[in-house]
């Protein structure tokens, strides 16, 4: 699964919010613009080509408004994508690196 593919998905609206998650996004009030957006400035922050559930990865990205989002895409019949808000207390200042 690269960005491209991902990001060619989202543009041919090829992806769906996950059944389980599609409540935590909007309760977290994270709009499907918002995801695109961060899709399509984001870049690959780790790579799960072995997860149980399917392949899959984990995108940061940023909105138009600097907020940032971490989206988890895995791949299925259709792109599956997961949304939230990276929390200072897992996530190093880059938001790239988990803590320890």
């Amino acid at each position: 699964m690269t960005l491209n593919e991902i990001r060619q998905k989202v543009k041919e609206g090829k992806y769906h919010g996950s059944f389980t998650h599609t409540e935590k996004i909007r309760r977290r009030r994270i709009g499907v613009r918002e995801i695109e957006e961060a899709i399509s400035k984001g870049e690959i922050i780790e790579d799960y080509p072995r997860d149980h559930r399917g392949p899959s990865c984990l995108i940061l990205g940023f909105t138009h408004e600097g907020r940032p989002l971490h989206v988890v895409c895995g791949k299925a019949e259709e792109e599956i994508i997961i949304a939230y808000e990276p929390q200072p207390a897992e996530w190093e200042e880059d938001l790239r690196t988990r803590r320890r």
